[in-house]
């Protein structure tokens, strides 16, 4: 386990105080070593927003540092025994910028054309503040983001910081750092340059020592009130739920067997063989994004649906595909604890999700489309494959395979 940070609704928070993140930070841009660094902000609303963005989700848990920003978080700590130290991202970026002027490092924002501030804004306040710091601003569109990074490529710079908003900025700089390789370390930046620019005014200090910083800006930008809401009201009850209440519960989760009829060949008295379906199936396996040896059914929560809907949902998703016909469905087949074993993301199963164990229901489903027409998540699966039906026992984890006899049987005995 990672002393260093703490699992907060299944997302990895840093518990390193504000010296020791600008440390972590320094480190990243001078070890000297090969390598590219993302720094996230996570705030309440980061992590009610993840509960429902897989990808985002994978994000926030596969960043270099996850520095955590918002009173909520720092509420949420204490209540798992740990003193948290809230680090705003308005003072990380600030400090950052410090380093790349001292330095003499590369800075390139890319920031949202909709948003408060645009590029000229920031360049002419963020120059009077550092006037050494080597620094480049584009204004793009969220959803156009990827067309200029050849402009930033031939600007070649060290760090990146996006201001996209969440999150589009963590996505862009996840997906962007490989592409782009003079950049050391990319930081999603949220409104710390509003602040800069004075479009937003920041929280007098005492409102942010009281932890009142929501009060304030519902003050000064009533238009945020659902933002608001959101990390005073459902944070909390989400928080209180998931650390109180769903260690005593089992989570409703859908098992899915999809599987292909094996085609056969059979010879003809001409020069041509005839199809012919035979009495053999392949089914579908997936591997763990993060287990290279973890084979498994594919297989997701049941979000207050019935088990067909969720079942369908869940191949939709993991597989990207609607190419297949559901056969039966099973309601509550399995039922299992989770174990202490370290799992995604390196966090206990158990802890990230919060639940006591699952309560399994299968769906066993058809696929009627072509293998160009799969494609797995990268956020959820490494890769997939078709294995014969009666391998699928020793092809599968070890701590499947109980589960799996149960539901083989069940698909021994439908009329497919």
């Amino acid at each position: 386990m990672n002393y260093n940070k703490i699992n907060i609704l299944g997302v990895n928070i840093s518990t390193l105080n504000k010296k020791e993140a600008i440390k972590k930070i320094e480190q990243f841009l001078f070890s000297g070593k090969d390598g590219q660094y993302q720094i996230v902000t996570p705030n309440p609303e980061f992590l009610l927003q993840a509960q429902k963005d897989e990808e985002f989700f994978h994000i926030l848990n596969t960043a270099d540092l996850a520095a955590p920003d918002g009173i909520g978080l720092k509420f949420a700590g204490w209540l798992m025994g740990k003193n948290i130290t809230r680090i705003a991202g308005a003072d990380l970026v600030k400090d950052i910028l410090n380093i790349a002027q001292e330095k003499n490092l590369k800075v390139m924002v890319i920031n949202w054309n909709e948003g408060l501030s645009d590029a000229d804004d920031i360049k002419n306040t963020v120059k009077n503040k550092y006037p050494n710091l080597f620094l480049q601003v584009r204004d793009i569109e969220r959803e156009n983001a990827m067309a200029d990074l050849e402009r930033i490529k031939a600007f070649a710079p060290d760090i990146l910081m996006s201001s996209l908003g969440a999150p589009w900025q963590e996505k862009f700089i996840y997906h962007n750092l490989p592409n782009l390789p003079s950049v050391k370390l990319g930081i999603g930046a949220g409104g710390a340059f509003d602040f800069l620019t004075g479009r937003i005014k920041r929280a007098p200090k005492l409102f942010r020592v009281l932890g009142l910083e929501w009060l304030w800006r519902l003050l000064k930008q009533p238009w945020r009130i659902k933002r608001i809401y959101n990390a005073v009201m459902v944070f909390p009850f989400e928080f209180f739920k998931w650390r109180f209440l769903l260690p005593f519960i089992y989570r409703q989760n859908v098992a899915c067997i999809l599987y292909k009829k094996v085609i056969k060949l059979a010879a003809t008295n001409g020069d041509h063989a005839n199809k012919t379906k035979g009495g053999k199936y392949k089914i579908l396996l997936v591997l763990r994004e993060e287990d290279p040896n973890h084979w498994q059914l594919p297989q997701g929560g049941i979000d207050g649906e019935d088990v067909k809907t969720a079942g369908a949902r869940e191949l939709r998703e993991e597989l990207n595909t609607d190419k297949f016909k559901i056969i039966k469905t099973f309601k509550n087949v399995y039922k299992y604890k989770f174990s202490d074993q370290i799992g995604k993301y390196g966090t206990q199963k158990g802890t990230a999700l919060g639940y006591k164990g699952q309560r399994q229901s299968l769906v066993i489903a058809e696929f009627l489309g072509q293998d160009s027409d799969i494609e797995v998540n990268f956020w959820d699966h490494s890769g997939w494959k078709w294995v014969n039906s009666e391998q699928v026992i020793s092809q599968v984890f070890p701590i499947r395979r109980d589960a799996i006899k149960i539901f083989l049987e069940k698909f021994d005995n439908i009329d497919k």
